[in-house]
């Protein structure tokens, strides 16, 4: 087992580029990470990584090793799936990321019930509205919002999320009701942005009589966090794009309105991102299969198909 533990070691520091990222990711210290690969570097006779004070680079002899050394986590995670589907006791570490909004309030809640009904899987979930690598963070499943850009990984559809443009009422009664994306821009209204380091330059996508069409929205206030764009909306700062479930409690209670309902946001796939090996893990499949299923349902049960534009209330300009 020791060996194996080495060989699964030295895929995370070549896939994550760091040793000390990689003890992370296993739960093991650096001088653990360190000596297993030192380890299995004497076993083999040869080096596998160049190391400085400030890099760490695979030699051509680790980067041969990679290929065959992933062959062997993937007949040996596929044997132990086997076996568990035989013994019917699914058991071990499951990875699970999601962005915020959808994290905290749909899938956490989850995770007590589904943990219930096995005691032997643990879960470690990450929440996070900048984009994950699934690969390259050891993640069993990635729920996300939207369409990733990584087309080699399987994706499951969950359902389509209805979005909402929405304000405070307060925002609205100092700035006026803006109809229509076209009057976001023209009356320059403060849209509050989702934005972290590396993504792509924001447009918002709404519903217009011409098709879908891209709004480059600016405003004085962005986020990595979606969930502080929220509280920003309800304290008045400007015009948020949320998905639906998110702050239909907001809107019910009148904290924000709908605006621009003329052309609304075009909907948002909800989905699960996995890698086939992956899912060959009968934990992955059933956390995968729980979560789809009351995630379906959580969406119907908040968003029951009201016609948003039907309940925007007067609001003095």
């Amino acid at each position: 087992m020791s060996y194996f533990d080495n060989i699964r070691t030295f895929v995370r520091v070549y896939e994550l580029g760091s040793m000390s990222a990689a003890g992370r990711d296993l739960r093991i210290s650096p001088a653990v990470t360190s000596a297993r690969i030192s380890q299995l570097e004497s076993y083999l006779n040869v080096r596998l990584f160049q190391r400085t004070t400030r890099s760490l680079t695979p030699t051509e002899q680790g980067k041969a090793f990679y290929d065959g050394a992933c062959g062997v986590l993937e007949a040996v995670d596929s044997a132990e799936a086997q076996v568990t589907r035989l013994t019917e006791a699914p058991r071990g570490s499951l990875f699970v990321a999601a962005p915020l909004g959808l994290g905290r309030r749909l899938i956490a809640p989850l995770v007590p019930e589904f943990l219930a009904k096995y005691p032997e899987i643990s879960v470690r979930l990450r929440l996070t509205d900048r984009a994950v690598d699934l690969t390259g963070e050891g993640l069993d499943l990635a729920f996300f919002l939207g369409q990733p850009a990584d087309s080699t990984l399987r994706i499951r559809k969950i359902a389509d999320c209805r979005r909402v443009l929405c304000a405070a009422p307060a925002y609205v009664a100092a700035r006026g009701m803006p109809q229509d994306g076209a009057a976001l821009l023209r009356e320059a209204h403060n849209c509050l942005n989702l934005r972290y380091p590396g993504a792509p330059e924001f447009q918002w996508l709404l519903s217009t009589p011409a098709g879908p069409q891209k709004f480059a929205v600016t405003g004085r206030s962005e986020c990595d966090d979606g969930d502080v764009l929220t509280q920003w909306a309800l304290a008045g700062e400007g015009v948020v794009l949320k998905p639906l479930f998110e702050v239909a409690d907001h809107l019910a209670a009148g904290r924000l309105v709908p605006v621009a309902t003329a052309t609304p946001p075009v909907d948002v796939q909800m989905a699960c991102l996995y890698s086939h090996r992956r899912l060959q893990d009968p934990k992955t499949r059933l956390f995968m299969d729980f979560a789809a299923g009351q995630l379906g349902l959580a969406v119907r049960r908040l968003d029951p198909g009201t016609d948003l534009s039907a309940i925007t209330p007067k609001v003095a300009n």
